[in-house]
């Protein structure tokens, strides 16, 4: 994936352009391609289709993958079989203050752990998941349920939910190989029963209830799921087989069904943390003015506010551009509807008329 990306470094590719290239099942490159783009290794540059670029560290990437040659049975990742999902190796340990130390992601971030029921909540999901005791986490997007389930889970695959996703793409589908045949290849739906892995729905929500309907056999007492573009092949899943999945309620299309709800027996709502964007360092004027906007949307007066993700951007546009293309940048990603209220809130706290970035006369 990293070598295609690589070697067009100024085209966008599709992930149905990128099965085609490789032979393998769209679900299953859709999960690479998320991996890449959260390692920093590509960017996804669309989302109707999905669609992914190079980044400066994809070449660097490419030298380090390793192709399976064809015919050859790709090995199983070591990962889930080394470490066991509930005691791995990024667990956290308090740190002299008491607290939980960070846990380190996949990509390399670090996840600051908050509290859930008087515990961590990586420690949470993990003993939820032993109990096998589906999780569904709910709030706007940027507020750390991705990052809470990657640091939870070491053996995690992702799906990134959205309209276009299909069966084939949960279970597997035949493929073309270089000999001009056909070979079924499996999605990540079934590499997560027959590993034993978590499998986290990125949001499951814009996924249609007849796609997630192959799902919910295999999270009730069954646990099995039949593959019926495999001859019927049955699937049971193994020990550690655990699916979690993410919702994000305002965004268009996503909807919760009575179906999916009724499948995840612990809804949890995740909002963003602002104690730890300021422990970040983040500018505290910013913090202050998303604090106040939160406060705002709870009252129903606006339906946006700045998350942590939009904060930590906030942050680095300030260090490449300065605090006042930042203060503009928040002011501008905010949707129409809600603009004159954020520019006004922006303004109040910065003590100067803010609008949003735009550009300046030719220089």
């Amino acid at each position: 994936m990293a070598r295609i990306l690589a070697a067009h470094a100024s085209r966008a590719f599709t992930v149905t352009e990128l099965s085609k290239r490789l032979g393998h099942s769209g679900g299953a490159v859709g999960n690479a391609c998320e991996t890449l783009v959260a390692r920093g290794e590509a960017d996804r540059v669309g989302s109707q289709p999905r669609t992914y670029r190079a980044t400066a560290a994809t070449a660097a990437a490419a030298q380090r993958a390793v192709v399976t040659p064809p015919g050859q049975a790709r090995p199983r990742p070591t990962l889930a079989a080394s470490v066991p999902p509930t005691t791995a190796s990024s667990t956290a340990a308090p740190t002299a203050n008491g607290k939980p130390a960070p846990v380190t992601r996949p990509n390399g971030q670090q996840y600051h752990p908050r509290a859930l029921a008087n515990l961590p909540d990586v420690e949470a999901l993990r003993k939820l998941r032993e109990a096998n005791v589906a999780v569904l986490l709910y709030g706007p997007p940027g507020t750390g349920k991705t990052s809470l389930v990657e640091a939870a889970f070491p053996d995690l695959i992702t799906v990134a939910g959205d309209g276009d996703t299909t069966v084939g793409d949960l279970v597997g589908e035949y493929t073309q190989d270089e000999d001009g045949g056909y070979k079924f290849i499996y999605g990540p739906l079934v590499t997560a029963m027959q590993e034993g892995r978590a499998l986290l729905l990125d949001d499951a929500t814009l996924i249609s209830p007849k796609v997630l309907a192959a799902l919910y056999p295999a999270m009730d007492g069954r646990r099995q799921i039949q593959v019926k573009a495999h001859n019927g092949e049955t699937i049971t899943a193994a020990d550690g087989f655990y699916v979690i999945a993410g919702h994000n309620p305002g965004v268009h299309g996503a909807v919760l069904t009575e179906a999916l709800a009724s499948r995840f027996s612990l809804q949890i709502q995740v909002g963003s943390d602002y104690d730890l964007a300021a422990a970040l360092k983040i500018n505290r004027t910013a913090v202050r003015i998303a604090r106040n906007l939160s406060l705002q949307q709870q009252a129903g007066d606006i339906g946006w506010c700045p998350q942590l993700r939009e904060l930590l951007a906030f942050q680095k546009i300030a260090e490449v551009l300065g605090t006042d293309a930042a203060f503009a940048n928040l002011v501008g990603i905010a949707p129409l509807e809600d603009r004159d209220t954020v520019a006004e809130t922006v303004t109040n706290a910065t003590g100067r008329p803010v609008t949003a970035l735009t550009l300046g006369p030719q220089l």
